[in-house]
């Protein structure tokens, strides 16, 4: 998880190691974003002449990833409140969401928001907003276990003793709870948005034009499955490296934040 924070000089504090570490990946991932058309250009048939429709394919997927990802931990913020909440229903309701999208495989999610959810609800949604839709979904029946499971690690009489100093429930949320709950809900919510990444290869059977996508597109226009596939997986591996250093600087600027209280 170290990675890119142990390049930085030793005179370095760990908080500056981790500031430079997220925003050297952020840059990384927005030069191989733009920049991942020349490399595959100069590789030969069949990669090189389909190297512009592997880079849009990235691009797609890693848009795909961050609205669904971000879309799914607000919805996993809301089930993991709504299932600690005192109202009973509430706590039903938020149960059943959680225990049905867990219990069901997420192609048939997929495709049921692109093709059952129009004919339910009076929507029509593009490919692209289907799948980010049933991805968000998704990963917020997971991100809702990581985050309670991070509020009910904190000990009560730290909630008690907030309240003893006159702090109000609010106050006591925002300044006691979320902040140490954040940071150990933390890492599950990493693998779970690196999951999200290489689950949004499933967008491709509703017509998505992803990485993985492209990939098939290639391979049966080619017959040449093995530099496709090989190119493809080197791709999502670049992208899910990335992730996981950008991860592992949030996770210990929190962790030092977190000492310094």
């Amino acid at each position: 998880m170290n990675g890119l924070l142990s390049i930085w000089p030793r005179d370095w504090s760990r908080e500056q190691r981790s500031t430079a570490t997220i925003a050297l990946s952020g840059v990384l991932l927005v030069v191989f974003l733009w920049g991942v058309a020349r490399p595959l250009s100069a590789l030969p048939e069949p990669i090189g002449p389909a190297a512009l429709e592997f880079a849009g394919g990235t691009r797609v997927t890693v848009e795909l990833t961050l609205v669904a990802g971000l879309s799914g931990i607000a919805i996993g913020l809301l089930a993991a409140v709504a299932k600690l909440a005192p109202f009973a229903p509430i706590r039903w309701a938020a149960g059943l969401y959680i225990w049905a999208i867990r219990g069901t495989p997420l192609l048939v999610q997929v495709l049921f928001v692109f093709l059952a959810l129009p004919l339910v609800v009076p929507l029509q949604l593009s490919d692209f907003t289907s799948a980010a839709v049933a991805l968000a979904v998704n990963v917020g029946a997971y991100n809702a276990e990581a985050i309670r499971a991070g509020i009910q690690a904190i000990p009560k009489g730290q909630t008690e003793a907030s309240r003893a100093l006159g702090l109000s429930p609010l106050q006591t949320s925002v300044f006691v709870v979320w902040p140490q709950a954040l940071k150990i809900a933390l890492p599950p919510l990493v693998n779970n948005i690196v999951a999200l990444l290489k689950d949004s290869s499933l967008a491709y059977v509703i017509g998505v034009v992803e990485l993985s996508n492209i990939g098939n597109r290639v391979q049966a226009a080619t017959f040449q499955p093995v530099p496709v596939f090989v190119t493809t997986a080197s791709i999502y591996l670049v992208l899910t490296t990335v992730l996981t250093q950008i991860s592992g600087a949030i996770e210990a600027r929190l962790d030092i934040e977190q000492r310094g209280r």
